[in-house]
């Protein structure tokens, strides 16, 4: 095992599990004693938007000043404060548990940025030669602590408080911190500050911006819709979380298992917007607990490479401005996923929420059309 491995799929592993907190406290925050409405609920997810923004800006040159180590203790740092904070909000009063929140998302819209433009990045050096598949098994990994993360968040729930799994999320943050790094890449191979921005960046910029509404539409709403719009149990609508995020690792870790003389990974990231938009189109129809667990699985599923591989393609295209490369595309994961998340919240008072997942299915056509241009000509593999 290369030096710096455990700690960027640590990271990853941690990311995951933080990321998905506010989703999987969904049910909690809408009952009582919290009784948010939808509105305030989406807008929790709005200040990962900025956080979002101020990391995609500020990657590369984080990382020129300060280096690949600078970069991933600032994000793990962020992560860590945001971590306290949800724990504070727990003990806090009813007033300022949304203020404490937003803070909390916001930290962690700038965690999730830098971490991940810096886990990224490494994890194509650490494995170089099969970059394609570094990326996409260490966003498995992210992905596997986004399925695990609501069930133990739930245990936690039943077995003391719903705030033993953060704090828990806390502790570990901090002892990542003290494992080996990966190796810092020789100087002059990377570019960063204003150089580091090309136009040709914007498409693979594009892509996951949309993916992400989809996956934040899928994700942050799923309990919602399964336990509250659909009256099932609580257990349930966090099981479809956990389910629709486990669908997406299991299609992470085999879809970068498989080498690409076997399986084009072009026609896979090609084919994949259909799969979201079938998904988006059926869920609505769906009534039984099984039929709407199953589904939100699939839904996992279609969703699961579209991001690895838009980063491994572009930066295949962009190998002198990795980083920024990197940063940009997690900030727009962010933006896309706040966009999906906050919203849903608003715009239920003008449509349902069956119905916005139904118009969701469009999202499919330039899903379609950016992820042909993108794959065009480019082996990401090396």
């Amino acid at each position: 095992m290369k030096k710096g491995t455990t700690a960027v799929f640590a990271a990853g592993f941690l990311q995951g599990s933080a990321f998905v907190l506010i989703p999987a406290l969904g049910s909690i925050l809408r009952s009582a004693p919290y009784n948010m409405s939808n509105s305030t609920y989406g807008m929790l997810y709005f200040p990962e938007i900025i956080g979002a923004v101020i990391a995609a800006l500020a990657a590369g040159s984080i990382h020129r000043r300060l280096g690949a180590h600078g970069l991933f203790r600032i994000g793990i740092l962020s992560n860590t404060i945001a971590m306290g904070l949800l724990v504070l909000a727990y003990f806090s009063g009813h007033g300022s548990v949304v203020f404490l929140l937003l803070a909390e998302t916001l930290l962690l819209g700038v965690g999730f940025g830098l971490t991940n433009a810096a886990i990224n990045r490494a994890s194509t050096l650490i494995f170089a030669g099969s970059a394609t598949a570094a990326v996409t098994l260490l966003n498995a990994v992210i992905g596997g602590a986004t399925a695990v993360s609501p069930m133990l968040l739930h245990l936690s729930s039943s077995w003391l408080t719903w705030v033993l799994w953060p704090a828990v999320i806390l502790l570990l943050w901090l002892l990542v911190l003290l494992l080996p790094q990966a190796q810092e890449e020789q100087q002059g191979q990377e570019i960063g500050g204003l150089r580091a921005w090309k136009k040709s960046m914007i498409p693979f910029a594009a892509a996951v911006l949309i993916y992400a509404i989809c996956e934040g539409s899928f994700g942050s709403w799923a309990n919602i819709l399964v336990s509250v719009d659909h009256h099932l149990p609580r257990a349930t609508g966090a099981a479809a979380l956990s389910l629709f995020w486990g669908g997406e690792t299991v299609a992470r870790f085999v879809l970068g298992s498989i080498p690409d003389r076997w399986l084009s990974r072009r026609w896979v990231y090609r084919a994949v917007p259909l799969g979201m938009a079938a998904c988006f189109l059926i869920i609505p129809q769906l009534q039984s607990g099984e039929s709407l667990l199953l589904f939100f699985t699939l839904a996992g599923i279609a969703c699961g490479v579209y991001y690895p591989y838009s980063m491994a393609f572009g930066v295949a295209r962009h190998g002198e401005e990795g980083t920024q490369m990197a940063g940009l595309l997690v900030g727009a994961l962010m933006v896309g996923e706040g966009i999906g998340s906050t919203g849903l919240g608003p715009l239920q008072s003008l449509l349902s929420l069956n119905q916005i997942y139904q118009f969701s299915a469009l999202w499919a056509i330039p899903l379609l059309w950016l992820a042909w241009r993108n794959s065009t000509g480019q082996n990401p593999a090396h």
